[in-house]
């Protein structure tokens, strides 16, 4: 299987508007919510991971690159792991709680989503080398795949990442 050379920058956009997609089918009576769910935790937490374990690491050397905003992003990762499992927990799909606590999720992924590309993406685009973005693209994608295999949104690994946090 040959894989495409992609730019990590372009790949985490994907992402974002993915889990955006997924938010809105979250919120929709018309749609399969638990399922919506599901796809949302497995993104997620891959793609939190991820960005932890592979890209953040790699930016904090690059100029443009605010460590602090990194640092924060890390923080806001947590954040968001908190609300998922909080969602998770909730026992009846569309019930007030559910709502309740959809609303913390929404605030706290979209909140991380706008500052992530104003800051850290747009920094990696203003700094780092094209063949680089590349490189981080590929290690990124490979990282996601192996935590999606893994089960990774699975009720009981977002406890633990929540735990581990």
């Amino acid at each position: 299987m040959v894989s495409e050379a992609r730019d990590v920058v372009a790949v985490i956009l994907e992402d974002h508007r993915t889990m955006e997609e997924l938010l809105r089918r979250m919120r929709s009576v018309e749609a399969d919510r638990e399922t919506a769910l599901s796809e949302f935790a497995a993104l997620l937490i891959a793609h939190g991971e991820a960005e932890e374990a592979e890209v953040y690491p790699a930016l904090k050397r690059f100029a443009n690159v605010d460590n602090e905003e990194v640092e924060h992003g890390e923080e806001e990762h947590h954040e968001g792991n908190e609300a998922l499992l909080a969602l998770m927990e909730v026992e009846e799909v569309g019930s007030d709680e559910w709502d309740e606590k959809l609303e913390e999720l929404v605030s706290a992924v979209t909140h991380h989503l706008d500052e992530e590309e104003r800051t850290i993406l747009n920094g990696a685009r203003e700094s780092v080398p094209d063949q680089r973005r590349t490189e981080l693209g590929a290690v990124f994608l490979r990282d996601r795949a192996k935590h999606l295999k893994a089960d990774c949104g699975s009720i009981e690994n977002v406890r633990a990442v929540v735990r581990e946090q």
